[in-house]
């Protein structure tokens, strides 16, 4: 990762908040809409990539038979106080609608905060018997929920998200889709967002309200704090028999279904921005990153500007050819040195030097994005050595982000331990760690680990460490160690 810093970006080691934002504002990602309390405008950089992370889940929802949908963004509020564990969680986040159309409403209406509740009433409708099953569905939609504190892509009173939901004749189907989806979720992650995560399941305090269990990822950004970067929820029958979603069974009984959601948002992007970029702005991994490369033709007499510009779309040309999303950086009034410092802030994984002497030479000098390298290259067979030099990029972006996990995850055998390591920790600064402890999976545990500003952020499926042990609240045995953590 390139070391040296823009004039325009807080240094991390400065004031790591300030930076993100900073990298957020001048990568031209969003803006704060200052006109609508803690919401943000995504701007054509940020939404490019959150269409690149669309396209990509879509695919595997599909593929593994899930049919895309959409609800009315307004929830009656008596469908959230049927499930009374669901609408406590989110009361103190909702946004309610009581006048329409100049008319006080008979009953209000709730901007949807999530939609458990109103796809449950659907799906009591569409669901009549085992032949029905399983309905596997998902969609694209925005939420709202009221946030007291805000931060562009982490944290927004409106977000863009998808919401999957199904329903299943058994517990142990519905306990299969809630896995395999969290899977599907740290798969992209990983090999798409190059975000190395920990596979895990929530403890009971930190569930999402209604689940009978939820399933996370976790990632680690670069100060050290968790993200949770996707969650996925074993619903049990709650909402079925809130909503009286019945079956009848190949034996002929009425039974509840068993039923999950599951969800990520433009959070992701966030954690994107917090897990690669540097102190001279935006780094995208290249899967994502919507344009894969600049050519910025340089000329200093007006007889070498057509031959260079006329060789810098050609190679264009052959680079989109080649499936690679590659543009020329024409414009008039401005030096090489500002484009391709403009190009830096944007994340562009490769920009592309092409001048009179590499014309003659025939050659151009390519710049990796995350590590400032440059090399000259052959123009014969660049599209093949730019797709190497993006591949290689992907790469080494993910294996970064697993060792710094690696090096920043410690064990600790007692609570005053976790809490020195954590409390010592200036995160800010990029000092944070991921403590593996044992701990009892028990809200009042979980509320000893809060008092000092941390949270139990989940129990890792594969257990990586050294098995069973004492509980640092209790003394009691539990099984594994879980991962605490202070987080966004």
């Amino acid at each position: 990762m390139s070391t040296a810093q823009s004039k325009n970006i807080t240094p991390r080691s400065q004031d790591f908040a300030a930076w993100y934002q900073d990298v957020v504002l001048q990568g031209d990602m969003a803006e704060p809409a200052e006109v609508v309390k803690g919401c943000m405008v995504i701007k054509p950089n940020g939404y490019a990539v959150w269409e690149g992370l669309q396209a990509e889940l879509d695919r595997r929802f599909k593929a593994t038979g899930h049919k895309n949908v959409y609800f009315p963004l307004f929830i009656p509020e008596s469908f959230l106080r049927r499930e009374a564990e669901h609408v406590e969680g989110f009361s103190p986040e909702l946004a309610v609608v009581t006048i329409a159309g100049g008319k006080k409403l008979e009953e209000p209406y709730v901007v949807r905060p999530t939609s458990e509740t109103i796809i449950g009433h659907f799906f009591a409708r569409w669901i009549q018997s085992w032949r029905d099953l399983p309905v596997l569905v998902n969609q694209w939609a925005n939420v709202v929920r009221w946030e007291l504190r805000t931060r562009m892509f982490l944290r927004t009173t409106e977000f863009l998200w998808q919401e999957g939901h199904t329903a299943h004749g058994s517990e142990e189907e519905a306990r299969e889709e809630a896995v395999r989806m969290l899977h599907i979720y740290a798969d992209v992650a990983e090999e798409v967002m190059a975000m190395p995560v920990i596979r895990g399941v929530k403890s009971r305090a930190e569930k999402f309200a209604g689940a009978q269990r939820s399933y996370c990822i976790e990632a680690m950004m670069q100060n050290g704090l968790a993200l949770q970067a996707g969650t996925s929820h074993e619903l049990g029958q709650n909402f079925g028999k809130a909503f009286d979603v019945k079956y009848q069974s190949k034996e002929g009984t009425l039974e509840y279904v068993w039923q999950t959601s599951w969800g990520v948002s433009t959070r992701l992007i966030g954690g994107l921005i917090m897990t690669h970029s540097d102190d001279k702005g935006l780094v995208l991994p290249p899967r994502l990153a919507p344009v894969k490369a600049v050519i910025v033709p340089i000329f200093r007499k007006e007889e070498e500007r057509e031959k260079v510009l006329e060789a810098a779309n050609r190679m264009a040309a052959d680079l989109n050819g080649a499936g690679l999303t590659a543009e020329v950086d024409a414009r008039e009034g401005y030096n090489p040195g500002h484009k391709f410092f403009h190009w830096e802030q944007r994340g562009v994984p490769v920009t592309i030097e092409l001048g009179p002497r590499d014309l003659a030479a025939g050659t151009a000098v390519v710049k990796r994005r995350d590590l400032g390298t440059k090399e000259s290259r052959p123009k014969e067979g660049l599209a093949a050595a730019v797709r190497g030099i993006l591949d290689e990029m992907q790469s080494s972006m993910l294996a970064t982000g697993r060792e710094r996990l690696k090096a920043n995850t410690v064990t600790a055998s007692s609570m005053g331990e976790v809490e020195e390591i954590l409390s010592s920790a200036t995160a800010e600064k990029g000092g944070g760690k991921f403590v593996m402890a044992h701990i009892k999976d028990d809200p009042a545990c979980d509320a000893k680990v809060k008092e000092f500003r941390a949270s139990v952020r989940c129990i890792p499926l594969k257990d990586e460490n050294d098995g069973p042990g004492k509980c640092i609240v209790t003394g009691e045995t539990v099984a594994q160690r879980s991962v605490i953590a202070k987080a966004y």
